[in-house]
Order: structure tokens, then sequence, then C-alpha cells
């Protein structure tokens, strides 16, 4: 069945489903020009939906470095729809691709344009409430934004203060019927512990999710991912109490691999430790109304990739060409005879066995071109 939306947007197949929609690939239909669109259902009687809530941030965010353009939104028939741009891979994907581990190098990297994006939402009064990997996708693949991180889904972003004087939200806590502490909104792996608790979020609740999820890059996992219950409710007390357990020591528990030259970095690793451990400690100390200090989190942060040879340089251009699935940095590639042939036995036991499918395709793409 044709479905056209805005006019101008033709459906085509779904690529992606979540809770606040199904998202599609669209094509316009005269310039051919591919688009994403949003769908939800239209509730009856309903005044607002989560969707146009969200097209109301996309609105007013649009145009700044990182945020896709919103091209039409509106209702249409049994549907509310929302059409913004195309992009390319979420984070969380890129990372499955290679082997769920980031070089320490890209970590910084993607470091570098997370605090901006934070920084930039902040600017313009709103919290993100749900920062995770998959709510960060790069670029269009061949595209001169391919090596851009953008963030998406700001269907549970919400203002923290009043855009025109400024004034915070006052401090709350979310309780149930009967008293009882109810959890927060966003993902439970990456939400801050003042969300478990209920609290309302602001900023510094944005930067703990984003320490979470870079030591969630350079780990492979956090310690309370597996972490399930018989209730929403109860999966959330769980893993705020692996999460109260864990904190101190959550930092220090990154490892980087002797065997690979990208992400071992012996005389380095008591200061990788503190930056990423100081970013986390760092959240957890800001009071409900404070400005973070998003710049010398930034300069923290590029002290340790120019110890690793990280240049202003490579900065300047967003990590264009140097990111792991870009340059195939970061794992050992197989033999031809193991990747033409049955996995071996030893395979994929060791990290320098692993193999990253990312880093394998662009290897095989330079190796061509320089042919």
């Amino acid at each position: 069945m044709d479905f056209t939306f805005g006019g101008k947007y033709r459906l085509e197949e779904e690529i992606a489903n979540g809770g606040c929609g199904s998202v599609f690939l669209g094509v316009h239909t005269v310039a051919g020009k591919e688009v994403a669109i949003k769908l939800e259902p239209a509730l009856p009687h309903a005044l607002t939906s989560p969707l146009k809530q969200e097209s109301k941030v996309y609105k007013s965010l649009m145009g700044g470095p990182g945020v896709p353009w919103i091209m039409y939104s509106g209702k249409q028939g049994d549907y509310n729809v929302m059409v913004i741009d195309l992009l390319g891979p979420s984070l969380e994907d890129l990372f499955k691709k290679c082997n769920r581990h980031f070089s320490l190098r890209t970590v910084l990297l993607l470091a570098d344009q997370l605090l901006s994006r934070l920084e930039f939402i902040h600017s313009r009064s709103f919290v993100h409430r749900d920062v995770k990997p998959a709510n960060f996708v790069m670029g269009l693949p061949h595209t001169a934004s391919s090596h851009l991180v953008n963030v998406i889904d700001f269907g549970l972003a919400r203002r923290y203060r009043d855009p025109l004087t400024g004034e915070h939200v006052p401090w709350r806590r979310e309780r149930g019927e009967h008293g009882e502490r109810r959890h927060g909104v966003g993902t439970s792996l990456f939400a801050s512990l003042n969300a478990h608790r209920g609290i309302e979020c602001s900023r510094r609740d944005d930067l703990e999710s984003l320490a979470y999820m870079l030591i969630y890059f350079l780990r492979g996992t956090l310690p309370w991912r597996k972490i399930r219950a018989d209730t929403v409710a109860a999966t959330w007390d769980a893993i705020y109490e692996a999460k109260m357990h864990a904190i101190g020591t959550l930092a220090g528990a990154v490892v980087f691999s002797s065997s690979c030259r990208y992400t071992s970095y012996p005389p380095l690793c008591a200061y990788t430790l503190l930056c990423f451990h100081t970013l986390l400690a760092y959240a957890r100390s800001l009071r409900f109304t404070d400005l973070p200090d998003y710049a010398g989190l930034r300069d923290m942060f590029r002290t340790l990739g120019a110890r690793t040879g990280i240049t202003e340089a490579i900065y300047a251009c967003d990590g264009r060409g140097d990111m792991d699935w870009e340059c195939g940095r970061g794992w050992t590639t197989p033999s031809r005879r193991n990747s033409s042939g049955p996995r071996s036995s030893n395979q994929g036991r060791g990290r320098s066995s692993r193999v990253c499918e990312a880093c394998n395709a662009a290897a095989l793409a330079s190796g061509k071109q320089e042919r």
C-alpha cells in the first residue's frame, strides 16, 4: 500500500521500532532524497502526544551541530508523523560491529563531540534524559558529515529552565501512590542514580549517563548490564543497588588489552582511569541547578588525547577517518584461511583473536584502492 505524508514523502520499509513509535525509510517524491519518517498511532481526543512533543524539541534545536533537520510534522489519518534527516548507524550498532569494544582513541574522539552535543542541548534549556549509544548516530556513510555524531530521539527531553527568565525548574521527587520510591525516565542501563530515585533530571544527570556510556565503550559492558527481574520496577531497583555497590570502583575496572597496540598505553593507564572516574565523580558532585564545566571536561579528555597522539587537527575535523570502524584499527585481522573457513575452536576467546566486521570492511576497501 502506498502512503505519502506531507504531500511529498513516500513511505518505504521500516528501519527501526521502539516504544515511542516506528521509524521508516522515506523518499521525497520530487527530489528523490531519502528521509526518515517516524510514525505513532494518533489517539482519539488526545491533546498532545510523545511525537508531537518530540517534534517541538527538534524545531527548537535544529540547525545546531549534530541535530537533524525536521522537514515535516503533523497528523495525517490515523497517525502522527514526523519527517527528519536520514542518518547513518548508531553508536550502539557500530559498537556491536566492532565486537563490543572501542579503542581509547575512538572513545576520546567521541567524548569530545558528545560533550559538545550535550552542551548545546543544555544551552537551549533542554535536558535529553535518555543518553545512551542508540540515541547517537553518525552521518550517512560516504557523505561530508559521515564523521559527525548526531543526537536523536528527544521523546523524553524536557525543559529544565524557563528559556525567557532562566528560572530553573524546582527540585522534586516522584513517589508512588503509597509513598514508595518510583524510578524516573530513560534507560536503566545508563540512567543516573538520581533518575533511579525518581528525582527530577537536570544537566548533571545527562553527564552522569554519558560517563556510564563512555566506560561502557571502553569495557565492552557494565557490571549491571545483564541484571533482570520479574517486573520493570524490580529491574530498575536491582540495577540501582548494583550501581550503588559498583560506583566507587567502576572506572577502575576499565581494562585495556596488552595485545593491541592501539588500546594499550601502559604509562598512561593511571591517568586514563582518572579521567573517566573524574567525569563520573564530577557529574555525581554537581548540585541540581549547577552549570557543568563542559570546556574543562573537554580539556581533560583532550590532554589525554594528546598523550595518545590525537592532534588538534584531528579534533578540528571531528576525527574524520580516524574512528575504529573507518580505519580498520583495533582488532587482529584473521588469516585468509580462518576468515573463509569454519570458525576455529580458539577464535574469539581472547581479545587478540576477536574480529571487527567494520574494520575488516574498511581494510578490504583500502586494499582495493591501493591496487
